[in-house]
C-alpha cells in the first residue's frame, strides 16, 4: 500500500472514530500533497510524497519551538499531537551513530578530505537520508567529520 493510498484509509478510520487531531492532520497533508501535485502537474511518486511530509514535521516542529518560547502552552500539546501523526507515515529515523556512519562512507565514496568538500558529500548523503533525518543535523555531523 502507498503512502498516498494509506493516509486516505487512515483519513477514513479517523473518521469513523471522531479522531479529531488525526483527522485535521492527515487532512492537512493529503492537502499539501496535493497542492505538490497540482505545482508539478502530475502524480508525486513515493519519494516525493516523503519530502511533503519531511516539510510538515518541520514546520510543526518550528512552530512548536515558537509556541514552547511563548509559553503557549495549549498549542504546545496541540503541535505534539500533530508532530505524532506525521512522524507515523515516516520512515523509522537514523540514530546518531548510524546517521555518522552513512556520513563517512559517502565521505569515502567522493574522495572528501575537506571542509570545501562539503558540498559534494551533502548531495550525495541527502537523498539516502530522505525522511529519516533532518539536514541540520546531517550537515553538523559532516561538518565535524571534515573539519
Amino acid at each position: 500500500m502507498s503512502l498516498t493510498q494509506r493516509l486516505e484509509q487512515d483519513m477514513k478510520t479517523a473518521l469513523k472514530n471522531k479522531d479529531k487531531t488525526k483527522l485535521s492532520v492527515i487532512r492537512m497533508v493529503r492537502s499539501a500533497i496535493k497542492n505538490a501535485e497540482i505545482e508539478r502537474g502530475r502524480p508525486l511518486e513515493e519519494g516525493e510524497v516523503l519530502d511533503v511530509l519531511s516539510r510538515e514535521l518541520k514546520q510543526r516542529k518550528e512552530s512548536l519551538q515558537e509556541f514552547e518560547k511563548a509559553g503557549r502552552t495549549e498549542l504546545v500539546e496541540k503541535m505534539k499531537a500533530e508532530i505524532a501523526v506525521v512522524e507515523a507515515y515516516l520512515p523509522a529515523p537514523l540514530s546518531e551513530e548510524e546517521l555518522r556512519e552513512l556520513a563517512r562512507q559517502v565521505i569515502d565514496e567522493v574522495g572528501a578530505s575537506s571542509p570545501a568538500d562539503m558540498g559534494k558529500v551533502m548531495k550525495e548523503i541527502m537523498p539516502r537520508v530522505k525522511g529519516r533525518a533532518d539536514g541540520k543535523e546531517v550537515n553538523r555531523i559532516v561538518r565535524e567529520l571534515l573539519g
